[in-house]
């Protein structure tokens, strides 16, 4: 059945290319992908709604609330036990990180269950109270929605990641209703290398998940009412981008520290149990936390600035500024810390969601302790807009994101200007301190991260070792006689060959050459054993090595050709720079040829 199926796969793609070029098939593909995304993206945050109002509204039962205190130790089991019982035969990955990894290492190939489980686990985590939000894991969705749909029509590498590009593209247009955005979040994050003919697929993709996903939520995200920005308040923008900077160079430590504390802990359910205690308690002290929190934000963008403090235990003292103030502060720290344990923990989300919340509220204290202070009278509004815009970009590394993001969840474009300076200067800020974001950082530590600035680098990532390898070089064991072997060596046509013991492990080489002098220039040399001119290669290769560390270690030891062994010393075969070189200029020919 599944052969009749591919089969008639082929065949499909056969008459297509017959009569539809590349650049339009993956057009129309970039639509078909739009459509699935849009609808992704409505289906989780309609879950994820329905969840939260049957918890928080639609069950009526006097002690309810006493269960809010577990909620989110809940919603985390939940999605443990779901990835345990239903997702057994590949791995199960939360965050950009392992969709980074993916486009780096793996072909763009995303499992297929992506498609449907981000939307489960996202939905169950933040419907039952996790702190985090739901932008990853759709994304996730969106993107695997473009990877299994290019690798089943038998799309290049360079295609399918086109359409995960336009899979996650729509997604953040359907989930925010901001296709702008959802192409420059692409742009930004997951392609390696711009050029103009992806932007069309990226457009279309980005446009038509925003209709499907406008069908079923019409309502805007965020309000702001504004009558734009003034000059004197510059200053005000550039010390809140600097605060905030220094604040995501700390929320990047506290991931670090966070996931560590929860990676020491092997039992999966002892993480739920911790986790689910501390984000429940977290949540009991400030309500704020349960879910993304964008009710908050909403809430301060009109004017209610004692939303934070409400319906919390301190609400008595919200009459209290400097109450209001401290408390606020103390939910913008308590909101880093409750997104990463709800993460560490086994709940699924991301941090997009999150950065919006807790750069808003760092936005609204500045501004509001400003006015308070008598100082000057900033516009509270537009700086949470502004903060929201900074702690996206710099968190992320994506500034055009997180400008673009903002002016269009908002309606805020007459910002602009100040969400650019906080943006720009938050992000450097960050970037001085941490090259690399929380979601590219444990890739580039491995070595396993595509390069915007360093094209050689990129390419050689897409290389395997393992598919250089040639075998056909010949092989000598200690004890053979060179006589005996010598018609084989030189049908070969090799001008070197390998020195293993009866076991395999691998001794060393013979150049041919060597070998050839010390037959011909001396009679009565039948007798010679590889043993006797066995030498040590120039440097060994491991079947684990990178490109990189391949053409390093030829240039070190001026080498064109060296053996490879595996991880028990055995011998394997050879890699040039050759094969290397052949395989560069391919690679890069394929990037030259795309969507032509």
């Amino acid at each position: 059945m599944y052969i009749r199926f591919v089969n008639y796969l082929d065949k499909i793609n056969q008459y297509r290319k017959s009569k539809i070029s590349n650049r339009n098939f993956l057009v129309i593909l970039a639509v078909v992908v739009g459509v699935l995304a849009g609808l992704a993206a409505a289906v989780l945050k309609s879950l994820t709604h329905h969840i939260e109002e049957f918890l928080q509204s639609d069950w009526h039962w006097k002690y309810k609330y006493y269960l809010y205190f577990v909620f989110p130790m809940i919603g985390v089991f939940l999605t443990v036990l779901y990835i345990k019982y239903f997702i057994r035969k590949t791995k199960f990955e939360t965050g950009l990180t392992p969709l980074l990894y993916a486009i780096s290492k793996k072909s763009s190939k995303i499992d297929s269950h992506n498609i449907y489980s981000q939307i489960i686990t996202a939905a169950v985590t933040v419907g039952f109270g996790g702190s985090t939000g739901l932008e990853a894991p759709i994304v996730t969705s969106g993107s695997a929605i473009g990877s299994n749909l290019g690798r089943t029509l038998g799309l290049s590498y360079r295609e399918v990641t086109m359409l995960v590009a336009c899979g996650a593209a729509a997604a953040i247009a359907g989930a925010f209703n901001s296709p702008i955005a959802g192409i420059v979040f692409a742009i930004e994050i997951l392609l390696p290398e711009f050029t103009i003919p992806a932007f069309i697929p990226l457009l279309l993709s980005a446009a038509t998940a925003a209709v499907v996903a406008r069908l079923f939520y019409t309502q805007q995200l965020f309000y702001l009412i504004t009558e734009g920005w003034e000059v004197n308040a510059l200053l005000f923008y550039v010390v809140l981008a600097g605060l905030i900077g220094l604040f995501s160079i700390f929320f990047t430590k506290a991931n670090y520290a966070i996931k560590g504390f929860f990676y020491k802990i092997k039992h999966p359910y002892s993480k739920v149990v911790i986790g689910g205690l501390l984000l429940g308690a977290l949540v009991f002290l400030f309500p704020t936390l349960y879910g993304e929190g964008y009710i908050t934000i909403n809430s301060l963008l009109k004017g209610d600035y004692l939303a934070v403090i409400n319906n919390s235990i301190f609400s008595d003292y919200n009459q209290i500024s400097g109450i209001v103030i401290l408390f606020t502060v103390a939910t913008v720290f308590m909101k880093s810390a409750a997104t990463l344990i709800t993460l560490g923990a086994g709940g699924n989300g991301g941090t997009f969601a999150p950065s919006l919340i807790m750069g808003g509220l760092i936005g609204f204290v500045f501004a509001y302790s400003v006015n308070l202070s008598g100082v000057a009278h900033l516009n509270v509004s537009n700086f949470i807009v502004a903060g929201m815009a900074g702690a996206l970009g710099s968190i992320m590394h994506a500034p055009l994101t997180g400008i673009f993001l903002i002016a269009e969840i908002t309606g805020g474009y007459i910002l602009m200007v100040p969400l650019m300076i906080t943006t720009a200067i938050s992000y450097a800020i960050n970037r001085s301190v941490q090259k690399h974001s929380i979601y590219t950082k444990a890739l580039a530590d491995k070595g396993e991260l595509l390069s915007h600035e360093d094209k050689d680098s990129t390419v050689l990532s897409q290389m395997k070792l393992r598919y250089l390898i040639e075998k056909s070089y010949p092989i000598l064991q200690l004890n053979d006689i060179i006589s005996l072997k010598m018609s084989e060596m030189v049908k070969s046509h090799k001008n070197v060959c390998a020195v293993t013991d009866e076991a395999g492990d691998f001794k060393g080489i013979i150049y041919m050459e060597d070998l050839f002098n010390e037959m011909l220039s001396t009679p009565g040399k039948e007798m010679v054993k590889a043993s006797d001119l066995v030498q040590q290669a120039p440097n060994v290769l491991s079947e684990s090595d990178d490109l990189k560390q391949v053409l390093e270690k030829m240039e070190q030891e001026n080498a064109w050709i060296l053996p490879v062994v595996d991880e028990a010393n055995r011998y394997v075969g050879f890699v040039s720079k050759t094969a290397i070189f052949n395989k560069y200029r391919a690679l890069l020919m394929r990037q030259n040829d795309y969507m032509d």
